[in-house]
């Protein structure tokens, strides 16, 4: 893990990736889903956390059932994506501390600890979404993260009766360069936003 990835790799993970929002008619795989979340759940979490609880709509009938939460803004370009990724955060991740950091009594340190479970678990399910974009680059697909949906809605639907709420939601597929891509941005240079001491 010492060698450098190479420029065309950085190109495809960051400089030339962008965020989609149309895509071609091209399917993304249950397989090509499970390979990206074998990447994703090898990301680091606090005490392996892994907060992150994830749905891939892909079907028609799921679709149908996330688009009346979508804002205006968001639901042609997600309908028309193969995938839709929810990317959650189980609030009740401590339970599994037992199977996930077995080397020590790590669900007590959030046994009634409202406010270290929220932070943690937002702060965590936020990295593995994260990871879910990168990977999904890594295996040469592109997506479209975003906020823009009514999260109360979206969780009584999916989440009902559980300890799980959503956070963002990322279309993935094949983008469409030519339509509805936006210019790059501008980013802040290193002296505008970092220091090193």
């Amino acid at each position: 893990m010492s060698a450098p990835l190479s420029d065309a790799t950085l190109d495809q993970l960051f400089r030339h990736a962008r965020t989609f929002n149309a895509w071609q008619d091209k399917e993304v795989t249950d397989a090509q889903l499970k390979e990206l979340y074998d990447l994703v759940k090898m990301g680091p979490t606090s005490a392996n956390s892994s907060p992150m609880r994830v749905v891939f709509i892909k079907s028609q009938d799921a679709k149908a059932r996330l688009k009346p939460f979508l804002s205006e803004n968001n639901a042609g370009k997600t309908m028309s994506a193969p995938v839709t990724a929810i990317v959650a955060t189980d609030f009740a991740f401590y339970d599994h501390l037992p199977k996930l950091f077995p080397h020590a009594p790590a669900r007590d340190w959030f046994v009634g600890n409202d406010a270290l479970v929220e932070a943690t678990g937002f702060r965590n399910s936020s990295l593995q979404g994260a990871y879910l974009i990168m990977a999904a680059r890594s295996l040469g697909l592109d997506c479209g993260p975003m906020s823009g949906y009514d999260q109360a809605g979206l969780d009584a639907e999916f989440f009902a009766g559980t300890h799980i709420k959503s956070n963002f939601l990322v279309n993935i597929g094949y983008g469409d360069a030519n339509t509805n891509l936006f210019g790059r941005l501008p980013r802040f240079d290193f002296d505008e936003v970092a220091q090193i001491l």
